[in-house]
């Protein structure tokens, strides 16, 4: 599914339940032995969905995959990634830096956001774009189109700034006819040298979900520290 929304230069995979066979490294083990069964269980199956997406971008030995700063996975030097997991859903997508300069993924099952979520997350200007999308396509739930769309986003970001950025600080636009949403960062929002005010991304829905994907390409000229 993952795989539909991303370039070539993408290695992902994706599972809809959580691997038997799936194991974690002592130093993975260390990060989540104090946390509750399901957690655990999304975390291993998430592991083991990046170590087999490296395993096609070539890299043949696992290897743990360990968290930085504010969660995000640290992967080998050469390799930007991004993992996500919701429920019936665990997937990671890699990409060698050399191709893509970032890459972020983000699963959510395709049903409303409860209640207030909406508006905590969404612009106004999105607000109104979500009513309308609701109103002519209602198979999608775009409220969580949305949300999902912002974590790509994220995600994107967050491993070439090492800095936050909140809901607020990106505008999405959907595209309801070909399955893709630019995401324009606001005037306010202090960027990377060279990273780009507007990014393009994909979204598709299926098995009861909404997934969305943004690939930054290596052209565009983003300086990132080298110790990233």
């Amino acid at each position: 599914m993952i795989e539909k929304i991303l370039p070539t230069q993408v290695a992902s995979y994706e599972t809809f339940e959580d691997p038997a066979e799936a194991e974690l490294f002592p130093e993975e083990e260390a990060l989540i032995c104090d946390s509750v069964e399901s957690r655990r269980r999304e975390f291993t199956a998430g592991r083991h969905c990046a170590r087999q997406a490296l395993a096609r971008l070539g890299f043949s030995v696992p290897q743990p995959v360990l968290q930085g700063v504010r969660g995000a996975p640290v992967w080998p030097r050469a390799v930007r990634g991004s993992i996500t997991h919701c429920r019936g859903y665990r997937a990671a997508a890699v990409c060698k830096i050399s191709r893509l300069t970032s890459v972020g993924i983000d699963a959510e099952p395709n049903l409303p956001l409860p209640d207030g979520v909406l508006e905590a997350v969404a612009l106004p200007e999105e607000q109104v774009m979500i009513k309308e999308l609701l109103t002519d396509v209602p198979e999608v739930h775009w409220d969580r189109a949305l949300f999902s769309a912002k974590e790509s986003v994220y995600k994107t970001w967050y491993p070439l700034t090492r800095r936050p950025l909140e809901f607020e600080d990106a505008m999405i636009h959907f595209d309801p006819s070909d399955g893709t949403f630019s995401a324009r960062l606001l005037p306010h929002v202090r960027r990377a040298q060279g990273f780009p005010r507007e990014i393009a991304g994909r979204w598709i829905t299926g098995n009861d979900l909404v997934v969305t994907a943004i690939a930054l390409s290596a052209t565009s000229g983003v300086s990132v520290d080298s110790d990233l």
